[in-house]
């Protein structure tokens, strides 16, 4: 069974300025859902060079199930048009530090236009790692700083 175990900070604006020079790749992603509950959430996304859809458990701790399976482009983009409103739009940054790959996301659009968010997807729970100077407040249980919860609220951006 697939397991997603990652733990999401803000990042200040300020701090980001500085950081984005080091970035290894970026690009840029549309995501929807087609189903958001208490137990699951079904998403839809597409990047440069893929289209996927995601199942995901509701996370006990920082660890849930996720399912994840290559669709054809067409069907993801028929499938974004029955997703609910609005889609969410960002530019996903890569860096590397300290060995960890992490994903800052940079929301493009909707009232979470320039919400800054970093991610580490981890091996385990008690995986250690450095936590970047840039990385700001830990939100990692703020359900309001998932994507499902994003697509259709505004959060605090700091």
């Amino acid at each position: 069974m697939a397991k997603e175990i990652e733990r999401k900070y803000l990042i200040d604006p300020r701090s980001w300025k500085k950081v984005k020079g080091t970035v290894d790749r970026s690009f840029e992603i549309i995501q929807g859902y087609l189903s958001k509950s208490q137990i699951h959430n079904i998403r839809i996304r597409i990047t440069h060079d893929s289209a996927v859809i995601t199942i995901k458990s509701k996370a006990h701790n920082i660890t849930r199930d996720e399912f994840e399976y290559k669709i054809p482009h067409a069907d993801a983009l028929q499938m974004l048009s029955m997703c609910s409103k609005p889609l969410i739009e960002k530019t996903r940054y890569i860096i590397t530090h300290e060995g960890h790959e992490w994903s800052v996301d940079q929301f493009n659009s909707g009232p979470n236009e320039g919400l800054l968010m970093a991610e580490i997807e981890l091996e385990s729970e008690d995986e250690e790692f450095v936590t970047p100077r840039w990385a700001g407040r830990e939100v990692t249980h703020d359900k309001r700083y998932t994507n499902s919860y994003i697509s259709s609220h505004e959060v605090p951006h700091e």
